[in-house]
């Protein structure tokens, strides 16, 4: 028999399917839907309905929808409201589509009709598959108390296979998915044994549901005993006279369970806060063990932040904050593509080399912030005492957690960078030595239950990322500088600094002291002749010390109603406060009296020693002034 093709419109099913000989009833709200509907109705023809693979897609397509779906009868429409209608349809066939041929104002296309096979005689296999499927809708129906009477009757008279399965699958809450995949199969036996296999899973699921349930409820009522206990102790205490309220030692217990700690690590808090509750008032163990639990459950216990592992994000922002660097940049964009492709490596710890002012410490807050972690810096030059690691004994008056523990805590994760500057500058006497406590920080073998002295508690510091920073490898201990992997960063030429200079600091410190971009323009040549002259150090710091006054004078210029300033080569040094000669471009009257007079104070030596040369340069700017004012003006000052 030839097969039977029709057009039909199409309503793509969301999360949703018909079978065969099946009622059902559904919302439509897309327009595409509803227009489908009332062509279908128009014409007084079936509709075709077929389920998207993808629930969220709002403009399906062809390969958005699977192949086999079904024709249905509309039997009811009622309007809910201006844009809702619920249909109520009879399934009649499957159909497999061939080609979606309009989508536009609604989906039409060519299915091809698929007429259902019949059952095969009643043999013992088929009997046997039978009895498999009434014992396991009866036990799934026990575990579903909700599941109508009627579903249950009808499931047992029934005895086509290819029925029985389909309405089993119509009526049980199964994954669309699976109900798709009882749709497609087009043997009764093989769609009855498919029926077989879901039910089978979804008993096993909603048993193991059930039992985590039961604990959680028995591990619930266990604790609401321990309160209704406690608060019998609290009142009887109350009648004897020897006790007040307990709401801290309460509060304490609450934030203990709140915090998801490992079940030895809750025991011995909840032991901790017991003991504190037998302490007599005023009592300095009491005291210890107040600091102490407030100093545990200060901790992030459980937050971490999702970390974001794209090279081209941290790409981005490297170049974007660091001129130059190409083979830096390289091997920490290889960093983030190992963390990327294994997300649970233990890597090594990244040491950056270099001299001061190259960028190590900036690097390290960038890569933080492009992967998305909380930071922390800690520095450990000059550290010399291992408790500074490790942390000291809680018994010991003034004891604190180490500086590991105090930066976790201070940066609201439990998976930070922690930036650890001037590792070359540990050093060790009679309390310790601080670099073998690092060892263990530092060792993915061993951190992830490191344990400070002060909790005394495991926490793991196999989600931190350590970076570390350091001006030479010479000074860190061997078995250190092992653990790392060290990338060097070399010095700036003086063409990188003049990049770095325009690029970076100059906008830094025309933000940092209010000046518009275009109210301030430093030549090349006077930044040129300042990284010559003043800038002999391998990094950028000392641009710095000139740029920083240049800011905060041109402020100060700008207020007295100065719109425009252009600084040359040849008068570089007036940015520095050591006037030599500067020109101004485009400079307003009252301004050019306050240069005047600021010009005159900052004659230095030989301007104190010979007055005249002052009077001369005030008289000869004052007559400049009366003959050009008002058009714009260059003006010139040597001393």
């Amino acid at each position: 028999m030839e097969p039977v093709t029709k057009n039909l419109p199409v309503i793509a099913m969301r999360g949703l399917n018909v079978f065969p000989r099946m009622n059902t009833s559904f919302d439509l709200e897309r327009p595409i839907s509803v227009h489908a509907l009332e062509r279908a109705m128009e014409n007084g023809e079936e509709i075709f309905l077929v389920t998207q693979r993808e629930i969220g897609v709002e403009q399906p397509e062809e390969k958005d929808l699977y192949e086999i779906g079904t024709v249905a009868r509309v039997t009811q429409i009622l309007r809910v409201s201006d844009r809702v209608l619920r249909v109520m349809m009879e399934g009649a066939c499957r159909a497999r589509l061939k080609r979606l041929w309009q989508r536009e104002p609604f989906l039409q296309a060519q299915v091809e009709l698929i007429g259902e096979e019949k059952s095969p005689r009643h043999g013992t296999r088929t009997e046997a598959m039978l009895r498999q499927t009434y014992a396991l809708f009866g036990e799934y129906s026990e575990l579903l108390p909700k599941q109508p009477e009627s579903i249950f009757t009808t499931v047992m008279d029934a005895t086509d296979p290819g029925f029985l399965a389909d309405f089993i699958a119509q009526n049980s809450n199964l994954r669309y998915q699976d109900k798709q995949s009882v749709l497609e199969e087009l043997r009764p036996l093989m769609r009855l044994r498919r029926v077989n296999e879901i039910l089978k899973r979804e008993i096993s699921v909603i048993a193991m549901e059930q039992d985590i349930e039961s604990k959680v409820r028995e591990r619930v009522g266990q604790i609401q005993k321990d309160m209704i206990l406690r608060e019998q102790v609290k009142v009887l205490q109350n009648e004897l006279g020897e006790g007040d309220s307990d709401a801290e030692f309460d509060e304490y217990r609450t934030r203990i369970c709140a915090c998801r700690l490992p079940e030895e690590t809750e025991k011995k808090l909840l032991k901790d806060v017991d003991r504190l509750s037998r302490q007599p008032f005023g009592s300095a163990e009491a005291s210890v063990l107040r600091n102490y639990l407030d100093t545990v459950l200060d901790m992030p216990w459980g937050v971490e932040t999702k970390e974001r592992v794209s090279v081209e994000t941290a790409r981005r922002r490297l170049d974007r904050d660091h001129y130059g660097l190409e083979k830096v940049k390289e091997r920490i964009l290889e960093f983030i593509a190992v963390r990327r492709l294994n997300p649970d490596a233990r890597g090594q710890i990244i040491c950056l080399v270099g001299p001061p002012g190259v960028g190590k410490t900036s690097i390290a807050l960038s890569i933080a912030k492009a992967m998305n972690r909380k930071v922390a810096r800690l520095s450990l030059g000059g550290v010399r005492d291992e408790a500074d690691i490790r942390g000291h004994r809680k018994t010991y008056i003034g004891a604190m957690p180490g500086r590991i523990i105090e930066a976790i805590s201070r940066s609201g994760s439990m998976n930070p960078l922690l930036v650890l500057d001037e590792v070359d500058k540990l050093a060790s006497d009679q309390r310790g030595d601080p670099a073998s406590a690092l060892l263990e920080v530092l060792d993915s073998e061993q951190n992830s239950a490191f344990r400070d002295h002060y909790l005394e508690i495991p926490v793991d510091l196999s989600r931190v990322m350590f970076l570390m920073t350091a001006n030479t490898t010479e000074t860190i201990p061997r078995p250190l500088l092992d653990r790392m992997e060290v990338i060097e960063l070399p010095s700036y030429t003086d063409e990188e600094k003049l990049h770095i200079a325009v690029d970076y600091l100059l906008p830094k410190q025309k933000k940092a002291n209010g000046i518009a971009p275009a109210a301030l323009r430093v030549d090349e040549g006077a930044l040129r002749t300042v990284i010559a002259r003043y800038t002999r150090e391998s990094g950028v710091r000392s641009p710095l010390p000139f740029l920083m006054p240049c800011g905060m004078g041109f402020s100060l210029h700008i207020i007295t109603c100065m719109p425009l300033l252009s600084v040359t080569a040849s008068s570089p040094l007036l940015l520095f406060g050591r006037l030599k000669s500067f020109s101004f471009v485009h400079v307003s009257p009252l301004s050019l009296l306050y240069v005047i007079a600021t010009c005159s104070l900052r004659v230095r030596a030989r301007a104190a020693s010979r007055p005249s040369l002052r009077k001369m340069m005030v008289g000869c700017m004052a007559r400049s002034l009366m003959r050009i004012f008002p058009s714009c003006m260059m003006l010139s000052v040597v001393t």
